[in-house]
């Protein structure tokens, strides 16, 4: 047991069982032994790879969108260009360098990073190469005004509550400790309004905390215009099942093993976002596909581009890329697709028009 595990198997002995939310909060972002605050978690050699890592054509078609809802919300200058959870920096360095084309809005764009670890804060600064940037501990702390923000592989991280219908009743699955006071899962009985839907022995998963963060950035986005456009993997209806899942070293291990040294996530329900918007009167697209959106912002065409002046090691780096991030393909394993486990979603004032990608509001473009 380590010292994170110690400290929690503590807490429980003290108080009582803590709920799945509750423990995600301390293995991701406690103090000192938090998993976002000791590791570099993105990368071969941290515990997992995201899509800006895999190619460069992922973040520019990305730059390039941004840049065409600029131009729809009529090019304010100054605009808050904002990343939550900017990872080593990739995706906005490779956004920044695709917005070369549009100078205008490298020279609006005021740059603003949601991150917690300041270990990876220092990546991000060198990725972004002198590029002035301000980075925030959380989205309270971002400056008002015009705004398009990038959420890439962030809600899964938010922490998750689990529900369980069972003959006694509605429980809540919490972590406690078993015989031999080793962390384990538990049910207790709640009155959870949120999870009286669940049916009989199937585990609901409620994501309060990113819902109440889509809120928040809705309503910023009635006052201000803008956009938010959310990538992650997920349920495009609500679905139910355990999603919970730990990664150390790119492979699946125990929640509970070891607290604070893998990363922990769960399926983000972008239905349940998009309602979320909904309620303060934002416009929601979406959600679609992951490989679709690409596909639309044309990276097959960019892909084509680029292999004309590739060498044949570079040919096959594009082609793999393609394949992982933008065509079917099997869901698990290392090379696992990422075509249609992840999903985008854009959330709009309600004024602007259709974003590119999207030719539909509210969940109708499947």
């Amino acid at each position: 047991m380590n010292a994170l595990a110690q400290e929690i198997a503590a807490m429980i002995a003290a108080d009582g069982p803590i709920s799945i939310e509750r423990f995600m909060m301390l293995a991701l972002q406690h103090p000192r032994y938090g998993y976002y605050r000791t590791k570099l978690p993105i990368g071969a050699a941290g515990d997992f790879i995201t899509a800006p890592e895999i190619h460069q054509m992922f973040g520019e078609l990305i730059g390039l969108w941004a840049v065409e809802v600029w131009h729809q919300m009529g090019e304010p200058t100054p605009f808050r260009l904002i990343e939550l959870g900017p990872g080593r920096g990739t995706l906005m360095a490779d956004m920044l360098r695709a917005a070369r084309l549009r100078p205008a809005f490298l020279q609006a764009a005021d740059i603003h990073l949601v991150e917690a670890s300041e270990a990876l804060m220092d990546v991000q600064r060198a990725n972004l190469g002198g590029t002035p940037a301000t980075w925030h501990p959380s989205i309270d702390a971002l400056p008002e005004g015009p705004a398009i923000i990038i959420a890439n592989e962030f809600f899964d991280a938010l922490p998750i509550r689990q529900y369980v219908l069972t003959g006694e009743g509605l429980c809540e699955r919490v972590v406690g400790l078993d015989a031999n006071d080793a962390l384990c899962f538990g049910l207790v009985l709640t009155s959870a309004p949120a999870a009286t839907s669940a049916a009989h022995g199937a585990m609901l998963e409620v994501g309060a905390a990113a819902q109440a963060m889509t809120r928040d950035l809705a309503a910023r986005l009635i006052a201000m215009p803008g956009a938010l456009l959310a990538i992650d993997y997920g349920y495009m209806r609500p679905g139910s099942g355990d999603t919970l899942q730990a990664l150390r070293h790119h492979q699946s291990d125990d929640p509970l093993r070891a607290p604070g040294e893998a990363d922990l996530t769960a399926f983000v329900d972008f239905a349940a976002l998009g309602r979320a918007a909904t309620s303060e009167g934002a416009a929601v697209y979406g959600p679609i596909g992951q490989g679709k959106f690409l596909a639309r912002l044309g990276i097959f065409e960019r892909a084509a581009s680029l292999k004309r002046k590739a060498t044949p090691e570079q040919t096959a780096a594009i082609d793999a890329a393609l394949a992982r991030l933008a065509r079917p393909g099997p869901q698990s394993g290392p090379n696992a697709s990422m075509a249609e486990l992840f999903k985008v979603l854009a959330i709009m004032s309600p004024d602007l028009p259709v974003p590119p990608g999207f030719d539909a509001i509210a969940g109708q473009d499947a």
